[in-house]
């Protein structure tokens, strides 16, 4: 019987042969760890974003704040589900064949790995590109970016994941239990059926565009941004941007860092039509730091907020007794004059309204 069509023997040929392995005391141990830090980690920055979005009415910044609130929560999920079915594993010393007769429980995990590895990348790019709009095109972003289309990309990208993950099963491809006995995913063992090439090929081709989208955007928002400094003087109205901007680099370099080894192994193994070179451990290792930008990911807001950043401000000028930024840049002021702001600077006649005086005194 061929075992990719055979839901309740796929994965099992495995079993005999595993080419690495952990230790279960070791093993549970860290699972757990890392599973309660990730929860509480998440957990806190979910309430530092609800509290932020409460004070923050703004259009420009409720937009970013949900955005990101579905991040967070999407890794708070992941811990809890991928997270208890690891330790489950563990637990039962890996006995895929006692407790996974059905390949039900191996469904499950497979799935949730490729939608929790899938849609927080997505999302991220997202909120790259809402950023870039807003800092680029403010008058649009401010019109049209609205909570209801906000929630409606949410719900859209939440739904080409889940397809993402589905799609095996709607193929009648059934998830592999790995050569580590620990988790499960695409087949990566003999991988020699185009379609279960594509399916390595598209979650890794996948995870590096949205890398790629994030890249291009954060250094398009950026670049606007320096450029919407050097040539106006008003400094009013944009520390949000920067905070925002900052917050999205930070998720930017983690998920560029704990992502991109495991997305290169996939496509590597994905490419070679013959058996792949890729051993258990190097597959672990790479699951294991992506892994951990569930993790990371709720720190950037935890720690990359205005008050955070203020005080470190402080403490560094105290020590170094030199004035590197101007704290000007991190007063609050109003969404309008931000707006405001960006559309003079891209305005042709913006030389001559510069000097209005209104602009200037209205968010006073």
């Amino acid at each position: 019987m061929n075992g990719s069509k055979s839901p309740g023997l796929a994965g099992f040929g495995i079993l005999k042969n595993t080419t690495c392995h952990t230790e279960k005391k070791i093993s549970v141990f860290f699972s757990i760890i890392f599973m309660t830090v990730g929860i509480l980690s998440n957990s806190l920055a979910i309430a530092i974003l609800l509290k932020a979005y409460q004070r923050f009415r703004q259009k420009s910044k409720a937009s970013f704040l949900l955005l990101a609130s579905g991040l967070v929560v999407t890794d708070l999920f992941g811990h809890l589900i991928n997270g208890a079915i690891a330790v489950f594993v563990y637990a039962s010393d890996k006995d895929w064949i006692r407790f996974n007769q059905s390949n039900i429980l191996c469904t499950i995990f497979g799935i949730c790995m490729v939608f929790f590895g899938l849609c927080p990348l997505f999302l991220g790019s997202v909120m790259a590109v809402e950023r870039c709009i807003g800092v680029t095109k403010p008058i649009f972003h401010s019109t049209k970016m609205t909570s209801k289309h906000v929630k409606m990309m949410l719900t859209m990208v939440c739904l080409f994941a889940v397809l993402i993950a589905l799609l095996p099963i709607l193929r009648f491809r059934a998830y592999q239990i790995q050569a580590s006995r620990t988790w499960c995913f695409y087949k990566t063992e003999h991988v020699e059926d185009w379609e279960d090439r594509f399916y390595l090929l598209l979650f890794s081709c996948l995870g590096l565009l949205a890398l790629a989208i994030s890249f291009l955007c954060n250094a398009v928002t950026g670049i606007t941004l320096l450029r919407v400094k050097f040539k106006s003087q008003q400094r009013q109205g944009r520390s949000h941007h920067f905070e925002m901007i900052i917050q999205l680099l930070a998720i930017m370099c983690v998920s560029c860092i704990c992502w991109s080894p495991f997305l290169v192994t996939m496509a590597r193994i994905g490419i070679n039509e013959s058996r792949s070179k890729e051993t258990c451990e190097t597959i672990l290792f790479a699951l294991r730091m992506a892994t951990w930008n569930q993790i990371l990911d709720p720190w950037v807001y935890i720690l990359l907020r205005k008050a955070v950043l203020k005080n470190l401000y402080k403490i560094t000028r105290g020590c170094c007794g030199v004035h590197i930024i101007n704290l000007h840049m991190w007063e609050l002021s109003s969404i309008k004059n931000s707006l405001k702001v960006a559309a003079i600077s891209e305005s042709p006649v913006s030389s001559k309204q510069i000097n209005l005086q209104p602009l200037g005194s209205s968010g006073q």
